[in-house]
């Protein structure tokens, strides 16, 4: 029943996250009650998605470091240049160019693997980039934030870490650890009952949050759509660099595909959580609408990575023939 529940959860995603937060904005007052809560609901989806995580992804970190480098600076570095400079061109409010970088910075999706798995990609790579990128998270996001707030915003930056080692790290340490103590067998017993939860954990991180931008979202004008058009762009642009600097810098295909998942997709919710716990809430306003397309664009971008494998491994197989 749970697992029949799990694919339903998954195949509607991309129709129940959008749902989710149209009723957020419906009860905006419910859900403003209910704030205190999405920090649990986030420790609980982390904890739940490292259940099928191992320490054995860190021998990844010896066979591909510079794969899983150059990852890590696209992810915090190449990433929030091209979001600060696109926001601060077209909006002129620093509030919403924090909230574009911050949408851009925060670690890779743990619902990546989902993806890459599909895609026959590196899998192992792609669990040591997720661990790793959790791990730095702490660290990363508050220097990233600290560089783009400047004096205009203070924030508790001690705070922040803490909420990240507590939401994130720890949860991901603990479910690593049990995968490990219990050799797997956690995750086929334990982890899977788990996922139509952490699935509906994510619709109520999305529909709580979702009141904090309500007065935004009901009226409608061309500042609130022009944010909506530069989210759709800018992550249609993160999957197509990650397509394109992947093409030019590995030759084989399952690293391409796990850097077109890992670099495309963000733990959004992380995102949601920090922009509402430590700015003002139109902060929130792009990193939010980052929910709408992340599913929609990671299975357009399934069908794009099937065709750039075809025709990749004809052209391999044609240029050994001729050799």
């Amino acid at each position: 029943m749970l697992s029949s529940l799990n694919t339903h959860l998954q195949k509607w995603m991309p129709i129940l996250t959008p749902l989710s937060l149209v009723v957020g904005v419906l009860f905006e007052d419910l859900g403003g009650q209910l704030l205190f809560f999405v920090p649990w609901l986030f420790a609980f989806m982390t904890f739940a998605g490292s259940l099928s995580m191992s320490f054995e992804g860190f021998k990844s970190l010896k066979r591909y470091p510079w794969a899983i480098f150059i990852i890590i600076v696209f992810l915090h570095i190449l990433m929030p240049i091209v979001a600060y400079f696109v926001s601060t061109a077209i909006f002129h409010d620093h509030l919403l160019t924090i909230g574009f970088v911050l949408a851009v910075a925060i670690p890779t999706g743990v619902t990546s693997f989902i993806w890459v798995s599909i895609c026959r990609g590196h899998l192992a790579l792609c669990l040591a980039i997720i661990l790793i990128d959790t791990l730095l998270s702490p660290f990363v996001i508050p220097a990233l934030l600290h560089i783009v707030v400047g004096q205009s915003i203070e924030i508790d930056t001690l705070s922040l870490i803490l909420d990240l080692l507590w939401m994130i790290v720890l949860p991901s340490l603990a479910g690593v650890l049990l995968n490990e103590f219990t050799k797997g067998k956690i995750e086929v017993t334990f982890g899977r009952k788990l996922a139509p939860f952490s699935k509906l954990s994510l619709f109520g991180i999305v529909m709580i949050n979702s009141s904090v931008i309500a007065p935004y979202i009901k009226n409608i004008n061309f500042e609130l759509v022009s944010v909506i058009i530069v989210v759709f762009v800018l992550a249609v642009s993160g999957y197509a660099l990650c397509l394109a600097l992947g093409h030019f810098l590995w030759k084989d295909t399952r690293i391409i595909t796990t850097f077109l998942f890992t670099g495309g997709m963000r733990n959004i919710a992380v995102g949601v959580v920090i922009a509402t716990t430590y700015f003002p809430s139109k902060t929130v306003m792009p990193v939010v609408f980052g929910m709408l397309f992340q599913q929609v664009l990671a299975s357009f971008f399934t069908r794009v990575m099937e065709k750039y494998r075809l025709k990749f491994e004809v052209v391999s197989s044609l240029n050994e023939n001729l050799s």
